[in-house]
């Protein structure tokens, strides 16, 4: 550890705080704090490492730049690879492009003709199911499943959780389907999910409570990393337009 002052002293508190904060932030404090103040350089390079490069390269994008220019293209690759090998892999992955490209009925049909055998309860192919019975509509289907998946931990902030909530909406649950919304909240993450919330705030004549909740959203892009606020920001995007639609707050 540094002592007395100088530049190398001042260097390394100020790694110190700024792990401190990003951990805070993230929830993470009470894991990482003794290990940050301790060790003070190593603590704090290890965190780096842990924390914050890890997160940053399984959240960079990955796109398919194929896929992009000529989508249909890559589907009619994945047909072909199931007509010459009829496996539950390459049918997942046709399904998955076929969700994507907005064939729904197709993904549909191919993801409840995948779930047979070793499969029938896979826990992706169900999650993409409640996806696409959301887009048909099929409300009740999407909450069946939802049941089934719940205490995975994956699905807690999952985009088949989203279709949980807003299907719970759509049947008239309204209390539980909030309850869902708000467990999908988080501080300087989750920004889908939370103008998700947003927008059901509108849908129940909340814009006060919608307004609330797209402003948190826009004052914390400023303290993310690029990659952070370059992941979200369709999401701040559509903030944004939403708040012009409510326009200031009323006071009561």
């Amino acid at each position: 550890m540094f002592y007395g002052g100088g530049l190398p002293y001042y260097i390394i508190v100020a790694l110190q705080i700024s792990c401190a904060v990003h951990s805070y932030r993230r929830g993470t404090l009470n894991r990482w704090i003794w290990l940050i103040v301790f060790i003070p350089l190593i603590g704090s390079v290890i965190y780096i490492f842990s924390e914050v490069l890890s997160n940053r390269r399984s959240m960079t994008p990955k796109i398919d730049i194929g896929a992009v220019l000529n989508p249909g293209g890559k589907i009619k690759k994945l047909e072909e690879d199931l007509r010459f090998t009829d496996t539950f892999a390459n049918k997942v992955k046709l399904a998955d492009a076929y969700l994507a490209a907005g064939y729904t009925d197709k993904a549909v049909d191919l993801y409840k003709n995948s779930l047979t055998g070793a499969f029938a309860e896979n826990e992706h192919v169900m999650a993409q199911l409640m996806i696409g019975y959301y887009e048909q509509g099929l409300y009740d289907e999407v909450i069946t499943l939802g049941k089934k998946l719940y205490k995975l931990p994956q699905f807690a902030r999952s985009k088949a959780h989203m279709c949980y909530a807003k299907a719970l909406e759509q049947t008239g649950d309204i209390t539980v389907a909030e309850n869902e919304f708000k467990a999908m909240k988080g501080r300087y993450s989750y920004f889908e999910q939370r103008y998700e919330y947003g927008l059901f705030l509108m849908r129940q004549d909340r814009g006060a409570d919608a307004h609330a909740i797209f402003t948190d959203m826009l004052n914390e892009e400023h303290h993310l990393g690029p990659v952070e606020r370059k992941t979200n920001r369709q999401w701040f995007a559509k903030a944004k337009d939403e708040l012009k639609k409510i326009g200031a707050p009323q006071k009561v």
